[in-house]
């Protein structure tokens, strides 16, 4: 498992191959590789010592050697492959197999416990209380939402109960977004439902969120399906739902600043039989909006994992558990 030494020493390296590459281990380093123009021939666009990998994370279409593999064996380095929306194709990581005692906590764990899901919570209306802030709005419907936001931080503290938590969480959301969104015809949040460009525009930036995350909690061998604040559902990665919330405020501010710059219109969306479907030429526009936006979380993110599970192994108090502020 993963040291502080590891962290420290060693890189968590993103590769973005949105256009086609290749990788390929030449005297004992791995080459990141691209045909050039007009010719045949690969150029090498960068080196990197196999010693200095913590996590290759290949982000798009590329080529990979049996070589490599073995390297990424022998050195004990994540290989992990996405797609451009971060759903993973490919995953290797030794030393996270089989991790056994980590799924025997997972299933001992009380469900009516809601010490860890209750930190989820406050940490994502925390978040929440700060995005308002930094929209730097001073209106009615701003100033009410952090109130709001505010009380139900206070609430959520207090509460003891599974289902006053989640109408806590959902009580917070409700009024966040008619604040942060209030510029664009906001009228309600609804998942996966696609019922208009705003609705589906957060839904493809939570889902590359969702992917992101998931790749993470892979690496230390998590029972994706088993959360602590989601609870468990046929073939729903409650786990993968509960880390991520604390993060969801990236992909809003993200949405709400692409809006303000044009990067993302209702015009990008066409209606098939009710719904709001993505122009299938702006796919790659959108995704590197979002890649940019969470890459630079990369190590955060990694790190809050860590503790995560460093925490829930050892069993410690919720209060010792991390918490992300964005």
């Amino acid at each position: 498992m993963f040291t502080h030494k590891d962290i420290e020493y060693r890189t968590i390296f993103v590769i973005n191959c949105i256009k086609e590459r290749s990788l390929r281990v030449s005297n004992g380093e791995l080459l990141l590789e691209e045909q050039k123009e007009n010719s045949d021939k690969m150029k090498t666009l960068t080196k990197l010592p196999f010693q200095k990998i913590l996590i290759l994370f290949i982000v798009g279409h590329i080529r990979i050697t049996t070589p490599l593999i073995e390297k990424c064996k022998k050195y004990g380095v994540a290989l992990i492959v996405v797609k451009p929306n971060f759903r993973p194709v490919f995953f290797w990581a030794n030393y996270a197999e089989a991790n056994f005692l980590l799924h025997q906590r997972q299933y001992q764990l009380d469900k009516e416990d809601i010490d860890i899901a209750r930190i989820l919570v406050i940490n994502k209306i925390q978040n929440q209380i700060k995005t308002l802030q930094c929209t730097r709005r001073k209106d009615e419907l701003t100033e009410y939402a952090k109130t709001k936001c505010k009380e139900c931080y206070q609430k959520a503290v207090s509460a003891s109960e599974y289902t006053q938590l989640m109408g806590i969480e959902g009580l917070a959301s409700k009024t966040f977004f008619l604040a942060f969104f209030q510029d664009y015809n906001w009228k309600l949040r609804r998942p996966r439902t696609k019922c208009d460009a705003l609705n589906t525009t957060l839904d493809i930036g939570y889902t590359i969120l969702f992917n992101y995350i998931e790749c993470f909690l892979r690496m230390f061998g998590f029972d994706l399906y088993v959360g602590v604040f989601h609870r468990m559902w046929f073939k729903r990665k409650s786990l993968v739902c509960d880390i991520m919330e604390p993060y969801r405020c990236i992909i809003d501010k993200t949405v709400r600043i692409a809006y303000n710059r044009n990067q993302f219109s209702d015009k990008d969306f066409v209606i098939h039989k009710g719904e709001y479907m993505l122009k299938h030429e702006k796919n790659q526009d959108y995704c590197k909006v979002f890649f940019n936006a969470l890459i630079p979380y990369k190590i955060e993110i990694f790190k809050y994992v860590q503790k995560y599970y460093r925490c829930f192994m050892q069993q410690k108090p919720a209060s010792q558990y991390p918490q992300f502020f964005i």
